[in-house]
């Protein structure tokens, strides 16, 4: 690379907005804020529908999206496209960014800029899912123990958000792995205003004299989606966003608003009071990130991936993921609206913190930059 041209970035990201996930939020949000400083950033994803231009240019392959569909993993197939998109891209880039090495766009870019020389990034964000079909496990630890063995070694620097993911990466690694935490757009996910509240609930048809408790996800597992459905009780009403179940309980006090866009996410966070996700191996997801900057208390599951983050438990309720302890704690704060004031508070303030998009990618140039240039980071 000479100083007469941007940074060439290539993220690749097996999906990408407006699909919705954790993964493919951050990897947009880390493209645009890149391209927003100067970069020039090509993110190579599977195919759907294009976005409004951004500063990115997005590459987007053909897959076969079946997999998701049949049994609620997110896991493209790629075509035969994949290859030739994969020479062309990693040859144009300065530095190859994988998010997860669990997918088959990941592992073609990711084995292309090994071979090639081409300084190569990842950002881990969870490790094996404890999914409750045995091929899925099976499978997850197959694609570790071999491709992702040879990425994780294979990459300058492994980025993770929690110690749960550093611990497993460094499983197959072998040497240092840095918790840079994700960021969070504080003028978009923001605590609600006076009067805010009543208003929104009027868009989505939600009770304005109920407690709403706010869940943001696919309705699988792993995410919690049964759980906090079994939790269910008539001191406040369960609202769920994502991708809508198979079945839907016929329960006036559970609300489905399906599949929404970011921007009406964060105008739900804003009209609900409290936020529960009782998830498993995640740590610390964007979606919680995000709750906390719309200033909402958050009930959680008491993962080790939490312990680096030095929360306050007294603000920040992590639980067991077991319904009874759910119900409890929900209901305790359904009761208590000083209470959930406070929390909201804590949220909010520890986000404007610790959540900064700006500190997260210019911590990611600085690791591009050494990899290309030391002299000039030194200078």
């Amino acid at each position: 690379m000479t100083s007469s041209r941007p940074l060439r970035i290539l993220l690749v990201s097996h999906y990408y907005p407006p699909h919705v996930g954790g993964i493919e939020n951050v990897a947009a949000q880390q493209a645009r804020t890149l391209a927003a400083r100067g970069a020039e950033v090509t993110v190579l994803t599977s195919a759907g529908p294009p976005l409004p231009d951004d500063g990115v240019r997005v590459v987007r392959v053909p897959a076969f999206n079946g997999v998701e569909n049949r049994t609620g993993v997110p896991f493209p197939v790629f075509g035969p496209r994949l290859g030739r998109a994969v020479r062309e891209w990693v040859r144009w880039a300065d530095v190859v960014h994988l998010h997860d090495t669990l997918y088959q766009s990941s592992w073609s870019a990711g084995l292309r800029a090994a071979r090639t020389g081409t300084p190569l990034f990842l950002t881990q964000h969870v490790g094996v899912v404890e999914h409750p079909s045995a091929l899925v496990r099976a499978v997850q630890h197959a694609v570790y123990r071999s491709v992702g063995r040879r990425l994780f070694r294979a990459g300058r620097e492994v980025f993770v958000v929690n110690d749960s993911v550093a611990a497993f990466v460094r499983r197959f690694r072998g040497s240092t792995v840095e918790l840079l935490p994700n960021g969070v757009d504080t003028g978009q996910y923001r605590p609600a205003s006076a009067g805010e509240p009543a208003l929104l609930r009027k868009r989505w048809r939600l009770p304005d004299d109920r407690v709403l408790v706010l869940f943001v996800g696919r309705p699988v597992p792993k995410k919690g989606y049964d759980l906090l459905l079994a939790a269910r009780h008539h001191d406040y009403d369960l609202v769920f966003a994502g991708d809508p179940p198979r079945h839907v309980p016929a329960d006036l006090a559970v609300h489905h608003l399906g599949a929404l866009s970011p921007a009406e996410i964060s105008d739900l966070y804003r009209a609900c009071d409290v936020f529960a996700l009782p998830s498993t191996a995640e740590g610390f997801p964007l979606t919680v990130q995000e709750a906390m900057a719309s200033g909402l208390p958050v009930v959680t599951t008491d993962d080790p991936g939490y312990a680096s983050y030095g929360l306050d438990r007294t603000q920040v309720a992590l639980i067991r993921r077991d319904p009874a302890i759910l119900r409890a704690t929900l209901r305790s704060l359904a009761a208590d609206p000083a209470r959930r004031e406070a929390m909201g508070r804590y949220s909010a303030g520890f986000a404007a913190a610790r959540f900064s998009w700006p500190k997260h990618v210019q911590r990611l140039e600085q690791a591009y930059r050494e990899a290309l240039d030391p002299a000039e980071v030194r200078a």
